[in-house]
Formats: structure tokens, sequence, C-alpha cells
């Protein structure tokens, strides 16, 4: 194999690329970046044997085939050339590249390119095109809801349905549950659902936010999702497992239910927060007309600040955690929130006034009195 390409254009892609090779793992390949020259075209691949990665690279080929190199390695390497371009040759009796961009060479060891595992191909049967932006406008409202603990890996992803106009994500880590509902202008020509692991569907929010304005084709099989928006190709493997359901999880009524300024208690909320450190939670007191929020912690300093709000009924005070309520608010966005509580330890549910078709579900924190 030999390339040659713009030194710019290849540290840009493989950046996108490196971002999912494995950190960790005894399959040394997966630590590498594959640069494949066939059929006239290069591509990057990169994956950790979860999520796969595939990004096209504007290239001259010499000749072609394919090599795996160390990925860090690389992106640092060819971040420090100063030439406008580079070349890579791989040297199959040394098992090297030998990378040239003006007066500097490296020579860099390949990784087993036999270890490095095939990728599927997009647009076979069963895949569907949805408007890229809205896809990925319902990622950002849920995921900061998905779990990290490994050891539950069935909250680690988003459920992801569609059938019809209706667009569906949930995410939950059993702490706080996110739901956003979108209305797609035109019906998909085949429904599904999947658990897909939430870091991938990150990736994937960043790669469409770099490529604005490009249709998603997404299609599932038996254990994987393959993403296609340009030239971009990004799969994943689905998360085995019973996604709890979301419509239990919700309270059937609730004790209160008020109507508040977004933005002013967004506002308020990160201004307290800063206070509420080393776990300290936030405190919401209701009073007739008034909320005060306030947050302690010891040796640090304490807050609090007064809304107004229209609270009728016995005072009473709930706690939540400061950064998960800080996201339900923010996922609102603009305009009012509707408050929904029941009492001190009972899940207070967060939603746009009128029909955003967005919920937030938070559980509470007992407070010490």
């Amino acid at each position: 194999m030999k390339i040659s390409a713009s030194r710019d254009a290849l540290l840009a892609q493989l950046q996108t690329v490196s971002r999912v090779a494995s950190t960790r793992g005894a399959i040394q390949a997966l630590a590498g970046v594959q640069i494949a020259a066939e059929g006239g075209r290069v591509e990057l691949r990169a994956t950790d044997n979860e999520v796969g990665l595939r990004v096209p690279l504007d290239a001259e080929i010499a000749r072609e085939g394919s090599i795996v190199l160390p990925a860090r390695l690389l992106v640092d390497v060819v971040r420090s050339l100063s030439g406008p371009t580079a070349s890579l040759e791989l040297r199959a009796a040394e098992q090297d590249v030998e990378l040239v961009a003006g007066n500097a060479t490296f020579h860099i060891r390949t990784l087993r390119g036999e270890d490095f595992p095939a990728f599927p191909e997009p647009g076979s049967d069963g895949t569907v095109t949805l408007p890229a932006q809205a896809f990925v406008e319902t990622i950002l409202k849920v995921a900061n809801s998905a779990s990290r603990d490994e050891t539950r890996p069935v909250l680690t992803g988003i459920l992801v349905s569609a059938s019809d106009r209706d667009l569906r994500m949930v995410a939950t880590d059993s702490y706080r549950l996110s739901v956003k509902e979108t209305q797609l202008e035109e019906p998909i020509a085949q429904a599904f659902e999947a658990n897909v692991p939430a870091r991938a569907l990150q990736e994937l929010a960043r790669l469409v936010q770099q490529l604005e304005g490009e249709a998603l084709s997404v299609g599932v099989r038996a254990n994987q999702i393959v993403f296609q928006v340009g030239g971009v190709v990004l799969s994943s493997r689905l998360i085995d497992g019973q996604f709890p359901n979301y419509r239990q999880l919700l309270p059937e009524t609730f004790e209160h239910e008020l109507t508040i300024a977004g933005g002013e208690l967004t506002d308020v909320v990160r201004r307290i927060s800063l206070l509420a450190q080393k776990n300290a939670p936030l405190r919401l007191s209701f009073a007739p007309g008034e909320l005060t929020v306030s947050a302690q912690t010891p040796d640090v300093g304490e807050a609090r600040e007064a809304l107004p709000v229209a609270f009728q009924g016995e005072p009473f005070e709930i706690g939540f955690n400061p950064e998960f309520l800080r996201d339900g608010l923010e996922g609102i966005g603009a305009g009012d929130i509707v408050l929904k509580l029941i009492s001190p330890l009972r899940p207070g549910l967060i939603q746009a006034a009128g029909d955003g078709g967005f919920l937030y579900l938070i559980m509470p924190i007992r407070l010490n009195v």
C-alpha cells in the first residue's frame, strides 16, 4: 500500500476515527487505525469491538492495500508534521510503514492486520432514512441520563424506537429518567426499536454536527445497528436484556403542579449549586407563593435564593442531586417548565409547558433535618 494525502485532512480524519479505538484490552490491533486503500478510495477505520467508525480520506493511491498502525502514536506524529502533504508506504519486509512529510521520515511498526475485525456494510435491507438533525437533537436531550455503571449494562444504553412519524428515545440510570418524543416530518419506511450504547449515539451526534444538513440512514440487524451520514459509517453492537418499561415508572397522579419560568429557575439552580459540593443536596423549600433554593456544604459555605411561584398548601422541602436537577432543567430549554411533585420522598417530574415531548423524572435525596 502507498498513498499520499494533505497533512491537515489526514490529521482531521485521524482525530475523528481514533476516538473509538480501544484504550485497553488484550488485542493490540484494536488500539490501532486501519488505513484501507481499496477500489480507488481510502478509508480510515477504528473499533473497540463494540463501536466501529469508518471515515473517508481524500488521498492519491499509488498502490492499494491496507495497514493497521497505533492510533495514538499516528495522531501525534501527523500532528507534528510541518509539510503540506504526507505519504505512507508499507514496507512489507520490515513490517513497518514509511511516513514522509517535508524533510521528516518516520518508520512506524504495523500492528497485526489479521487481528483487526471486519466491519459491517451499510445499505442492506431494513435500512431507513431519518433527518439527521432531529435524530441528534433527540439524542442530546436524553444521553446524560444513561448509566455509566458497566455492572448494569442494559442501563448504559438509550432505547431508540421509531415508527411512522414518531421517534422516541429513553434513558435512565435508575436515579433519573429522560424521555424525548420527536415528531418527524415524513413517515419512515419501517419501524424499529433498539437499545444502543449511549456512547455510540453521543459519538454519532458529534459526527452529525460536523456534517450539517445530511440525511441519516439507520440499519438494524440481529445484534448491531449501522448509521451512515455522508461518507461516514458508525456501527455499534446492541445491548442485550430487557430495558425498563418507562411508563410503569411514571406516577399516575401528583399533589402539586407548578408552572415556573424555566430560564429563571435554571439560573437560580446553577448559582446555588456552586455551594452544593461533596455530595451535598440542593434543597427546594416550598411555601405559599415562594420557592427557596438552598445548599450548604460544611467547611465550604452556604447559599440560598428565593423566587415567586404559585404554590399553595402546607410548606415542605425536597432535596435533589444538583447535577441531575440541572440536566433536567437544561433539557427543557427556553420557555416555562412544569414541575410536578408528590412528597419529599417521591420522585418529581419536569416537563415543558405545553407539548414539548420531553419528560424528566428525578428521584429525591432524603434530607437530614
